[in-house]
């Protein structure tokens, strides 16, 4: 029986780690994509703070089942490619947008919140609004109260200077 390498053992613990410390890691079947087509790809995801790498799906296996995510296992068919991201919502919308203008990039299964996920949930997933569309109406909601505060409390010295000036006008018509 050999001994797994320095360099596969290296690969599993990296992988796990990236599995670990991601929210989400998407596995993808790449078959035939040209050069330019995979540069492009991996520029987007980039772009995004997404990495994307490829690992032999024997040593895949392996950091799957160390961690307890064996079922995930099913899902490398061929050649594989992970996207690992902290946004769940990014990578999942880049690789269904690329895969409807090339047809060798698919995604096949993932990770998500250490959860195996099948393609049809990340396709799910990928139709969800990104992270920072769903945060801007939760912080316009949280900040309406307080510039609707700003507009009182500006009223009200505003209102005095008026009252006042309007007193100053009486007395002058009065005095004239």
């Amino acid at each position: 029986m050999r001994l797994p390498t320095p360099d596969k053992i290296n690969a599993v613990a990296e992988l796990k780690e990236k599995i670990a410390t991601s929210e989400v890691a998407i596995m993808t079947r790449y078959v035939g994509i040209n050069v330019a087509k995979v540069t492009d790809l991996r520029k987007r995801l980039r772009e995004a703070d997404v990495d994307y790498k490829v690992y032999k799906n024997t040593l895949a296996t392996r950091a799957l089942d160390e961690l307890g995510l064996g079922e995930a296992a099913q899902f490398m068919e061929g050649p594989i490619a992970w996207a690992f991201s902290k946004d769940p919502v990014a990578p999942a919308k880049i690789l269904r947008e690329f895969a409807t203008t090339s047809k060798f990039v698919t995604m096949a299964g993932g990770v998500l919140s250490g959860r195996v996920v099948t393609k049809e949930q990340l396709d799910a997933l990928a139709t969800l609004p990104s992270r920072d569309q769903l945060i801007a109406p939760v912080v316009g909601t949280i900040a309406m109260p307080m510039r609707n505060l700003l507009g009182v409390l500006n009223a009200v010295p505003r209102d005095l200077v008026s009252v006042i000036d309007e007193i100053r006008k009486k007395k002058e018509a009065e005095a004239a």
